[in-house]
């Protein structure tokens, strides 16, 4: 999928954007619940069997998290270079990102030769 013009492109990002803020409410609502859920429960992680787990899943969803919070980020920032006309050029060598991999991975920062010598 090749972008013909920044308007399409500006349209993809941003119902990824909205998509990923959604995803990031529903991630805090499923964390908070978890932590009500523990909150009342004398939870002893070392030598309960059900801490553990509880751990583990707060631990997983904490990592979701983060990993949707730089996403945005990444998505703010791919937004204000289309805005001001830069999307799509590798921050390293300065060449255009190839349309393939802006395609796949909307928020490449850098081109495929310079991502693989990272």
């Amino acid at each position: 999928m090749a972008f013909p013009d920044f308007t399409s492109l500006e349209a993809l990002l941003s119902t990824e954007r909205v998509r990923t803020i959604e995803r990031i409410a529903a991630l805090t609502r499923d964390r908070q619940g978890l932590i009500d859920s523990a909150a009342g429960v004398g939870v002893d992680d070392e030598h309960d069997p059900e801490g553990a787990t509880i751990a583990f899943e707060r631990s997983q969803l904490e990592a979701f998290l983060d990993l949707s919070r730089r996403h945005l980020t990444d998505l703010d920032r791919a937004l204000r270079q289309v805005s001001v006309g830069d999307y799509g050029i590798c921050e390293i060598c300065g060449e255009p990102i190839a349309s393939e991999r802006l395609a796949a991975r909307p928020t490449a920062r850098a081109c495929i030769t310079c991502a693989s010598r990272q």
